[in-house]
């Protein structure tokens, strides 16, 4: 059996790759590569015949797991819902440490993503929000506090 040998990254398939690309960009992260891929190996690996998509890499300045932005030109998306809470089956968010969490937020707010709840501390030592962003993705922001 296979042994995992590092985690590489995280994919999010989405309807606007520009409009969710800007928004990952604006909390800081760096478009490391954007391309098409299509063909035997993509029809293999997803199971669909026929199949074309467009992906965008972003990462953490620091470097480390990267997020893998998709959108399907062909065939077209599924809709997912843009409304699912934590209790939803599924990867429920993404979750970055922050420097401010509450600027941050407002940052966000102002770009008009709101909270989904709102701002908690957790034993003086992490203060945490979960903020929905484009197409219902959960971010989930943390800042060290203690």
């Amino acid at each position: 059996m296979g042994v995992i040998k590092r985690f590489d990254h995280v994919g999010i398939t989405v309807a606007d790759l520009d409009l969710v690309t800007e928004f990952f960009v604006g909390l800081g992260l760096e478009v490391t590569g954007r391309m098409f891929v299509e063909g035997e190996f993509l029809d293999t690996v997803c199971g669909i015949p026929d199949s074309r998509t467009e992906i965008v890499g972003l990462q953490a300045p620091g470097g480390g797991t990267w997020i893998e932005l998709a959108t399907f030109v062909r065939p077209d998306h599924q809709p997912g819902s843009p409304d699912a809470m934590a209790t939803e089956l599924g990867i429920r968010n993404v979750s970055f440490e922050v420097e401010d969490l509450p600027a941050t937020v407002e940052k966000l707010a102002a770009d008009g993503y709101g909270l989904v709840g709102g701002i908690g501390e957790y034993e003086n030592t992490w203060r945490m929000a979960y903020v929905r962003g484009p197409e219902g993705i959960i971010v989930s922001l943390a800042e060290r506090i203690g």
